[in-house]
């Protein structure tokens, strides 16, 4: 059975960090690319940074030299170091095991955490 959980979430001021983890059972997560994503109220889901089996990152822009995504393979764990956090950053944070394509397209795969609740306050 396949089992993605967050954790890490809370409130934390503006310029704060954080730092989410997600801890995946079952076999998922060796070779699949790891994805953390967002959806803040009102808006659509967004992918916010993933990372390869083999450690290559993506970001997008607005995270970027802000975040940071690893991953530990031994532990089945992906982290999401957030720091100098801003408002604009309040969502609910989910992990999926997806894959990333030849062009370099990140694609979200089946199996979702229930996500965890980051909110910054100005």
């Amino acid at each position: 059975q396949v089992q993605l959980v967050e954790s890490g979430g809370g409130l934390v001021q503006a310029g704060g960090s954080l730092r989410l983890s997600c801890a995946v059972s079952g076999n998922v997560f060796g070779h699949n690319t790891m994805g953390w994503y967002r959806r803040a109220p009102g808006k659509q889901r967004e992918l916010v940074a993933a990372i390869t089996s083999g450690g290559a990152t993506t970001y997008t822009d607005s995270v970027k030299g802000r975040f940071t995504i690893s991953r530990d393979n031994a532990k089945g764990t992906v982290y999401l170091q957030m720091g100098s956090l801003k408002p604009e950053d309040t969502a609910v944070y989910y992990c999926n095991a997806g894959l990333i394509t030849s062009t370099n397209l990140v694609l979200p795969g089946t199996y979702w955490g229930q996500g965890t609740q980051v909110t910054v306050s100005s």
